[in-house]
Protein backbone atom coordinates (compact mmCIF):
# COMPACT_ATOMS: atom_id res chain seq x y z
CA UNK A 1 0.00 0.00 0.00
CA UNK A 2 2.99 2.39 0.76
CA UNK A 3 6.82 2.73 1.30
CA UNK A 4 8.74 5.31 2.95
CA UNK A 5 12.69 5.51 2.43
CA UNK A 6 13.95 6.88 5.78
CA UNK A 7 18.14 8.13 5.21
CA UNK A 8 19.47 10.29 7.96
CA UNK A 9 22.83 11.47 9.45
CA UNK A 10 24.68 11.31 6.67
CA UNK A 11 27.32 13.33 7.99
CA UNK A 12 28.89 14.71 4.69
CA UNK A 13 32.92 15.70 5.86
CA UNK A 14 32.54 12.38 7.41
CA UNK A 15 30.06 10.24 4.85
CA UNK A 16 30.30 6.70 4.36
CA UNK A 17 31.21 7.14 0.45
CA UNK A 18 30.29 3.30 -0.51
CA UNK A 19 27.49 3.03 1.39
CA UNK A 20 26.39 6.15 0.31
CA UNK A 21 26.39 5.64 -3.32
CA UNK A 22 25.10 2.49 -2.28
CA UNK A 23 22.23 3.90 -0.75
CA UNK A 24 21.30 5.70 -3.84
CA UNK A 25 21.75 2.94 -5.89
CA UNK A 26 18.77 1.36 -3.53
CA UNK A 27 16.52 4.03 -3.64
CA UNK A 28 16.65 4.06 -7.48
CA UNK A 29 16.01 0.55 -7.73
CA UNK A 30 12.52 0.25 -5.15
CA UNK A 31 9.85 1.68 -5.62
CA UNK A 32 9.03 4.40 -3.04
CA UNK A 33 6.35 6.88 -2.24
CA UNK A 34 9.01 9.06 -0.02
CA UNK A 35 12.44 9.58 0.18
CA UNK A 36 12.37 10.97 3.75
CA UNK A 37 15.96 12.36 5.42
CA UNK A 38 15.95 13.24 8.71
CA UNK A 39 18.50 15.68 9.31
CA UNK A 40 22.52 15.95 10.04
CA UNK A 41 22.81 15.85 6.48
CA UNK A 42 26.56 17.51 7.53
CA UNK A 43 28.96 17.05 10.34
CA UNK A 44 30.65 20.57 10.54
CA UNK A 45 27.96 22.76 8.67
CA UNK A 46 30.70 23.86 6.50
CA UNK A 47 30.03 25.37 3.04
CA UNK A 48 31.72 22.10 1.03
CA UNK A 49 29.61 19.91 3.06
CA UNK A 50 26.41 21.69 2.49
CA UNK A 51 27.34 21.15 -1.47
CA UNK A 52 28.29 17.43 -1.39
CA UNK A 53 24.88 17.07 0.67
CA UNK A 54 22.96 19.27 -1.70
CA UNK A 55 24.81 16.72 -4.76
CA UNK A 56 24.06 13.52 -2.85
CA UNK A 57 19.98 14.57 -1.98
CA UNK A 58 19.23 16.05 -5.46
CA UNK A 59 20.08 12.29 -6.76
CA UNK A 60 17.66 10.93 -5.05
CA UNK A 61 14.29 10.13 -6.42
CA UNK A 62 11.46 12.52 -5.98
CA UNK A 63 9.54 13.16 -4.32
CA UNK A 64 11.63 13.60 -1.15
CA UNK A 65 11.43 15.63 2.40
CA UNK A 66 14.52 16.68 4.11
CA UNK A 67 13.88 18.05 7.91
CA UNK A 68 17.04 20.23 9.79
CA UNK A 69 19.41 18.34 12.53
CA UNK A 70 21.90 20.11 14.91
CA UNK A 71 24.86 19.20 12.97
CA UNK A 72 23.19 21.43 10.00
CA UNK A 73 23.98 24.57 11.33
CA UNK A 74 27.72 26.48 10.64
CA UNK A 75 29.57 25.07 13.37
CA UNK A 76 32.04 27.74 13.94
CA UNK A 77 30.33 30.50 13.04
CA UNK A 78 29.06 32.06 16.42
CA UNK A 79 26.72 35.26 14.01
CA UNK A 80 24.83 32.76 11.95
CA UNK A 81 24.18 30.34 14.90
CA UNK A 82 21.98 33.23 16.34
CA UNK A 83 20.98 35.21 13.93
CA UNK A 84 20.33 32.73 10.67
CA UNK A 85 21.69 28.97 11.89
CA UNK A 86 19.63 27.19 9.01
CA UNK A 87 20.16 29.71 6.03
CA UNK A 88 23.26 27.49 4.57
CA UNK A 89 20.39 24.05 4.94
CA UNK A 90 18.05 25.71 3.08
CA UNK A 91 19.65 27.02 0.42
CA UNK A 92 21.55 23.59 0.16
CA UNK A 93 18.62 21.31 0.13
CA UNK A 94 16.23 23.89 -1.35
CA UNK A 95 13.39 22.91 1.79
CA UNK A 96 12.44 25.11 4.63
CA UNK A 97 13.83 24.39 8.52
CA UNK A 98 10.38 25.20 9.79
CA UNK A 99 6.75 23.85 8.73
CA UNK A 100 7.37 21.86 5.97
CA UNK A 101 5.46 19.10 4.55
CA UNK A 102 4.80 16.81 2.38
CA UNK A 103 1.31 15.31 1.32
CA UNK A 104 0.00 12.68 -0.90
CA UNK A 105 -3.00 10.07 -0.74
CA UNK A 106 -1.04 7.70 0.40
CA UNK A 107 1.63 9.25 3.21
CA UNK A 108 1.67 12.93 4.82
CA UNK A 109 4.77 14.14 6.50
CA UNK A 110 5.28 16.93 8.49
CA UNK A 111 8.42 18.38 9.65
CA UNK A 112 9.27 20.18 13.05
CA UNK A 113 12.57 21.62 14.16
CA UNK A 114 13.84 19.95 17.07
CA UNK A 115 17.79 21.13 16.75
CA UNK A 116 18.46 25.03 17.74
CA UNK A 117 21.80 27.00 16.99
CA UNK A 118 22.55 27.72 20.63
CA UNK A 119 20.58 27.05 23.95
CA UNK A 120 20.61 28.67 27.39
CA UNK A 121 22.55 24.42 28.50
CA UNK A 122 26.01 23.79 28.09
CA UNK A 123 24.83 20.75 25.72
CA UNK A 124 23.78 22.67 22.30
CA UNK A 125 23.40 19.20 20.30
CA UNK A 126 19.94 18.18 22.15
CA UNK A 127 16.65 18.85 21.39
CA UNK A 128 14.12 21.35 21.78
CA UNK A 129 10.90 21.39 20.54
CA UNK A 130 8.42 24.51 20.59
CA UNK A 131 4.66 23.98 21.75
CA UNK A 132 3.49 26.57 19.03
CA UNK A 133 5.09 24.83 16.37
CA UNK A 134 3.81 21.39 17.58
CA UNK A 135 -0.02 22.71 17.51
CA UNK A 136 0.55 23.95 14.23
CA UNK A 137 1.98 20.69 12.50
CA UNK A 138 -1.12 18.45 14.87
CA UNK A 139 -3.24 20.93 12.96
CA UNK A 140 -2.25 20.26 9.66
CA UNK A 141 -1.47 16.23 9.87
CA UNK A 142 -5.24 16.24 11.87
CA UNK A 143 -6.06 16.97 7.91
CA UNK A 144 -4.38 14.25 6.54
CA UNK A 145 -6.07 12.05 3.50
CA UNK A 146 -8.15 9.72 5.49
CA UNK A 147 -6.36 6.25 5.42
CA UNK A 148 -3.23 8.31 4.75
CA UNK A 149 -0.29 7.30 6.85
CA UNK A 150 0.50 10.11 9.26
CA UNK A 151 4.20 10.52 9.80
CA UNK A 152 6.34 13.69 12.11
CA UNK A 153 9.54 13.91 11.18
CA UNK A 154 11.89 16.12 13.64
CA UNK A 155 15.76 14.98 14.12
CA UNK A 156 15.65 14.30 18.12
CA UNK A 157 13.63 11.12 19.65
CA UNK A 158 10.72 12.86 21.72
CA UNK A 159 10.83 10.22 24.24
CA UNK A 160 14.27 8.57 25.22
CA UNK A 161 14.39 5.26 23.69
CA UNK A 162 15.78 2.56 26.46
CA UNK A 163 19.08 0.81 24.85
CA UNK A 164 19.94 3.76 22.72
CA UNK A 165 23.95 5.01 23.13
CA UNK A 166 22.58 8.48 23.67
CA UNK A 167 19.92 10.50 24.89
CA UNK A 168 18.07 13.25 22.52
CA UNK A 169 17.04 14.89 26.26
CA UNK A 170 14.28 17.02 23.96
CA UNK A 171 12.77 19.83 26.02
CA UNK A 172 8.89 19.54 25.96
CA UNK A 173 9.74 16.08 24.22
CA UNK A 174 6.56 14.13 26.15
CA UNK A 175 3.71 16.70 25.95
CA UNK A 176 4.40 16.98 22.31
CA UNK A 177 4.43 13.37 22.06
CA UNK A 178 0.92 13.29 23.51
CA UNK A 179 -0.38 16.21 21.00
CA UNK A 180 0.68 14.33 18.56
CA UNK A 181 -0.75 10.81 19.31
CA UNK A 182 -3.68 12.56 19.84
CA UNK A 183 -3.44 14.32 16.05
CA UNK A 184 -3.34 10.27 14.89
CA UNK A 185 -0.01 10.27 13.80
CA UNK A 186 1.30 7.20 13.20
CA UNK A 187 5.24 7.52 13.21
CA UNK A 188 7.29 9.69 14.66
CA UNK A 189 10.59 9.37 12.53
CA UNK A 190 13.75 10.89 13.30
CA UNK A 191 17.31 10.54 13.51
CA UNK A 192 20.58 11.98 15.50
CA UNK A 193 21.26 8.47 17.95
CA UNK A 194 22.67 6.78 14.95
CA UNK A 195 21.00 3.28 15.80
CA UNK A 196 17.50 1.84 14.34
CA UNK A 197 14.72 1.15 16.59
CA UNK A 198 10.59 1.20 16.15
CA UNK A 199 8.78 1.01 19.19
CA UNK A 200 4.95 1.97 20.52
CA UNK A 201 5.43 5.35 22.45
CA UNK A 202 4.15 4.95 25.99
CA UNK A 203 1.66 7.20 25.87
CA UNK A 204 -1.92 7.86 24.83
CA UNK A 205 -3.20 4.57 22.93
CA UNK A 206 0.44 3.17 22.23
CA UNK A 207 -0.72 3.34 18.74
CA UNK A 208 2.13 6.20 18.01
CA UNK A 209 5.50 4.96 16.84
CA UNK A 210 8.87 6.10 17.43
CA UNK A 211 11.02 4.96 14.53
CA UNK A 212 15.15 6.35 14.68
CA UNK A 213 17.47 5.44 11.97
CA UNK A 214 21.22 4.81 11.77
CA UNK A 215 23.39 6.46 10.22
CA UNK A 216 25.57 6.75 6.90
CA UNK A 217 28.72 8.42 8.20
CA UNK A 218 31.83 6.98 9.89
CA UNK A 219 30.23 7.71 13.32
CA UNK A 220 29.06 4.67 14.56
CA UNK A 221 27.56 3.39 17.52
CA UNK A 222 27.14 -0.03 17.79
CA UNK A 223 25.18 -0.70 14.52
CA UNK A 224 26.75 -0.44 11.24
CA UNK A 225 25.86 2.36 8.60
CA UNK A 226 22.38 1.79 7.09
CA UNK A 227 18.79 3.22 6.92
CA UNK A 228 15.27 1.83 7.37
CA UNK A 229 12.84 0.82 4.51
CA UNK A 230 8.82 1.15 6.25
CA UNK A 231 6.10 -0.71 4.43
CA UNK A 232 2.64 -0.32 5.48
CA UNK A 233 -0.92 -1.68 4.30
CA UNK A 234 -4.75 -1.52 6.00
CA UNK A 235 -3.41 -3.33 9.64
CA UNK A 236 0.65 -3.59 9.46
CA UNK A 237 3.56 -1.13 9.59
CA UNK A 238 6.93 -2.82 9.11
CA UNK A 239 10.04 -1.38 9.69
CA UNK A 240 13.25 -2.95 8.15
CA UNK A 241 16.35 -1.90 9.22
CA UNK A 242 18.94 -2.18 6.40
CA UNK A 243 22.41 -2.83 7.23
CA UNK A 244 25.57 -2.08 4.68
CA UNK A 245 28.01 -5.23 5.23
CA UNK A 246 30.59 -3.97 2.84
CA UNK A 247 28.66 -4.80 -0.80
CA UNK A 248 25.33 -4.38 -0.08
CA UNK A 249 22.35 -3.62 2.10
CA UNK A 250 20.43 -6.61 3.67
CA UNK A 251 17.75 -6.62 6.59
CA UNK A 252 19.13 -6.48 9.68
CA UNK A 253 16.18 -5.99 11.59
CA UNK A 254 12.36 -6.20 11.46
CA UNK A 255 9.50 -4.66 13.67
CA UNK A 256 6.16 -5.09 12.40
CA UNK A 257 3.62 -3.01 14.24
CA UNK A 258 -0.11 -2.84 14.21
CA UNK A 259 -1.34 0.02 12.86
CA UNK A 260 -4.46 2.47 14.27
CA UNK A 261 -7.38 1.81 12.83
CA UNK A 262 -9.54 5.55 13.75
CA UNK A 263 -7.90 7.39 11.03
CA UNK A 264 -8.49 4.89 8.01
CA UNK A 265 -12.16 6.18 8.32
CA UNK A 266 -14.10 9.79 8.57
CA UNK A 267 -16.10 9.15 11.45
CA UNK A 268 -13.39 8.19 13.39
CA UNK A 269 -10.69 10.27 12.88
CA UNK A 270 -9.46 13.35 14.15
CA UNK A 271 -11.42 16.15 13.35
CA UNK A 272 -9.45 18.18 10.56
CA UNK A 273 -11.48 21.67 11.61
CA UNK A 274 -11.55 21.23 15.89
CA UNK A 275 -7.79 20.82 17.55
CA UNK A 276 -8.25 17.90 20.50
CA UNK A 277 -7.96 18.60 24.03
CA UNK A 278 -3.98 18.75 24.74
CA UNK A 279 -3.50 20.76 21.66
CA UNK A 280 -5.83 23.20 22.68
CA UNK A 281 -4.24 23.56 25.79
CA UNK A 282 -0.63 23.59 25.21
CA UNK A 283 1.13 27.19 26.25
Amino acid sequence: MGRVLQFSDVHFGCEHKHACAAALDYAHATPNDLVLITGDITQKGYPDEFTAAGEWMRAMPEPRFVIVGNHDVPYWDAVARVLHPWRAFETATGFPAHDGQFRSDAVMVRGVVTARGWQARPNWSKGVIDLDQTRRAAEALRQAPIGALRILACHHPLIEMVGTPMTGDVKRGDEAALIFAEAGVDLIMTGHVHVPFAMPIPLADHCSYAVGCGTLSHRERGAPPGFNQIDWDAKTITVTALAWDGTSYRSHQVWRLPRRQDTRKAATAPSPVEPGALEKAAV
